[in-house]
């Protein structure tokens, strides 16, 4: 029997991205971003798409099918009806957009081909291009890699074509969406404009917002006041979770910005934060506010599918997925007896979505359901030999120790964070989707009060309120955290149990938020948020097995099954791919060693680290 290749694209908006399945399986995935070092990188996956055929030994022609994620005809068609809602207000984003889709978008299908005849090899011209609409890519990417046969499907962005939200039922091999909810009423729209107000970057930022959020006082009015404000002046959201926007505090729709401004000043009383200037008490009750608002809605949607579905399963994707507090929320709520969540949520899941759409929804093939799910531990990136090390170290004339085995690389990282020392963790393939999960990480004691305060200014180059995640055995993720459920994605929020917390101070809500972040909350300090909660990731031993025997050798020397994981990158850049970013990452920051498969590189013991410009002006901040 033949096999059966089919290659899935998400492209031009952000975030490109390319998976590629055999016979259904997910055999490679990767973001362009992480090829190119250009974060969110949006135009055609080139390199990505070049390093899937060439792990699979395969060529275009080898192709029964490329599959991009949405359908660049009805996005059109809802440009133009928008602009002709708005007249005149939209002409000039009309006449920024429409050169553009006329030159290149509306012939997407001839681009795609010409973009892949770039790459090499014979394009057949029997080679169909198919288009999956935006929201069946994200449910499809949510549903098929489940470990359910039937399963709710919520997905929440900021827009595909039309829709912004849906809801659906997915059973077997088929998916049926019950309900949209359309452009300009889109919830992930409203967090990205709260995200613009506060100063952060809109399609990038919106994580800092949701990290901000915990620094709000929850026993302040100014809180009260800004919820208030939200419900009675912008939005109003039905009992299902669907809501309606008043456009005139908004300017996404035909406007080069996302608000507008002078009505925000006057419901708000505060002007919009500029990017990189200090954050007030004011900007921390917003993100709080509308952290609160988003939860309650999300929080509705998903009653709202499980009274219409009655299903026990709920999968997700699109951006929103990536809120791991409202994912959290939807736990404690008790709703469903089990969830799960596309790791890749955002734009980029859209192209493993799309390439399932073709082997399920086109194909009409079967589906076998794994036991736990298909994604493979989302590890489906590339990965480098010895050789390749090598090489990297003769380049630099790096000093490294070759240690011997794996096993024992575990063990000496294990030792080295016990001791407080920040270590770059890079083995095996590279993640799919926007976290590192132990195979491009930085990691260190989160025992360590003085950890997290290290990790954001010295090494991560990044904000200082900015929260870090637990890696933690599965086996011992109750020893620590509030949950009955596996994370092993780091999509989920949970809290540190009662038994580890300290006591706060009677004045803490009083205190500025610069000074809560220093407190002591708990004995793993460095992964403990403000409001004692962390964003888990479950470390499960036959999915990531040597990430799992470092922190078990770490649990054996402290008493801890537990570390600090946080991304192998600073601000701006993508997440490290190959054993030269990798390194090169390690020269630049204050990481104390850097662990690539067998071998070991001390910083102190490097040579002198010389570039001919700074590093810092090469990534744009995030």
């Amino acid at each position: 029997m033949k096999d059966i290749y089919i290659l899935g694209i998400s492209a031009f908006y952000h975030d490109s991205a390319v998976a590629l399945l055999k016979n259904g399986e997910i055999l490679a995935a990767a973001h362009e971003e992480r090829f190119t070092r250009k974060k969110q990188d949006s135009g055609f996956p080139a390199m990505a798409t070049k390093w899937c055929l060439e792990y699979s030994g395969k060529n275009l022609d080898d192709l029964e099918a490329v599959v991009f994620y949405d359908k660049p005809f009805l996005k059109f068609e809802r440009l133009l009806e928008t602009y002709y809602s708005f007249v005149p207000r939209g002409w000039r984003s009309f006449i920024t957009a429409m050169p553009v889709w006329v030159k290149e978008k509306l012939f997407l299908k001839k681009l795609i081909k010409d973009e892949l005849k770039k790459i090499g090899g014979f394009f057949p011209s029997s080679l169909p291009i198919l288009f999956s609409e935006h929201h069946l890519s994200h449910a499809a990417s949510a549903f098929y890699p489940s470990p359910f046969k039937e399963a709710a499907i919520l997905t929440i962005d900021g827009v595909g074509e039309w829709a912004t939200s849906s809801i659906g039922v997915g059973k077997e091999n088929e998916i049926t969406l019950l309900k949209e909810l359309h452009f300009p009423h889109s919830l992930g729209l409203l967090y990205s404009a709260f995200t613009y107000y506060t100063g952060f970057k809109v399609n990038s930022g919106e994580y800092k917002l949701m990290g901000l959020a915990p620094y709000g006082n929850k026993k302040s009015e100014r809180v009260k006041k800004y919820i208030d404000a939200i419900y009675e002046e912008m939005i109003k959201v039905a009992d299902d979770g669907s809501l309606w926007m008043n456009m005139d505090y908004f300017d996404y729709a035909t406007g080069l910005k996302m608000v507008k401004e002078n009505k925000w000043i006057d419901l708000f009383g505060i002007p919009p934060r500029d990017s990189e200037s200090p954050i007030s008490q004011e900007y921390c009750d917003m993100a709080l506010a509308i952290q609160k608002v988003t939860e309650d809605i999300v929080l509705k949607m998903a009653k709202h599918i499980k009274e219409i579905s009655g299903c026990d399963n709920l999968v997700m994707a699109g951006g929103v997925a990536l809120n791991c507090v409202a994912n959290g929320a939807i736990v404690r709520s008790n709703m469903f007896k089990n969830i799960w969540i596309q790791p890749a949520a955002g734009d980029a899941g859209g192209a493993l979505g799309a390439a399932l759409v073709g082997w399920y929804i086109y194909f009409k093939n079967p589906r076998d359901v794994a036991k736990e799910d298909s994604m493979s531990g989302a590890y489906l990136g590339p990965e480098f030999c010895s050789l390749d090390i090598e090489q990297t170290a003769r380049k630099y004339g790096a000093i490294f120790e070759k240690i011997d085995g794996y096993s024992q690389a575990a063990k000496k990282a294990a030792d080295l964070i016990s001791q407080g020392n920040v270590v770059g963790w890079f083995q095996g393939r590279m993640e799919w989707g926007p976290r590192a999960l132990g195979n491009r990480s930085i990691i260190a004691d989160p025992r360590n009060r003085e950890m997290q305060k290290k990790l954001n200014l010295k090494i991560k180059f990044r904000e200082g309120f900015r929260p870090f995640a637990p890696s933690v055995l599965w086996e011992d993720a109750r020893e620590y955290f509030d949950t009955q459920i596996p994370s092993p994605y780091m999509l989920l929020v949970a809290d540190v149990v009662e038994k580890r917390r300290l006591p706060l101070p009677e004045n803490y809500e009083t205190l500025t938020w610069q000074e809560k972040l220093y407190h002591m909350r708990s004995d793993i300090p460095s992964v403990t948020h403000l409001d004692y909660s962390a964003r888990l990731q479950t470390v499960h031993k036959n999915t990531n097995p040597l990430y799992w025997e470092l922190i078990n050798e770490f649990k054996k020397l402290t008493g801890y099954g537990v570390v600090v994981n946080t991304s192998f990158n600073v601000r701006g850049e993508p997440i490290v791919c190959t054993p030269n970013d990798a390194y090169k990452c390690f020269m630049r920051t204050d990481m104390d060693y850097l662990v690539m498969g067998e071998y070991l590189f001390e910083k102190k013991s490097q040579p002198d680290w010389k570039e001919n410009k700074n590093w810092k002006e090469e990534y744009v901040l995030d």
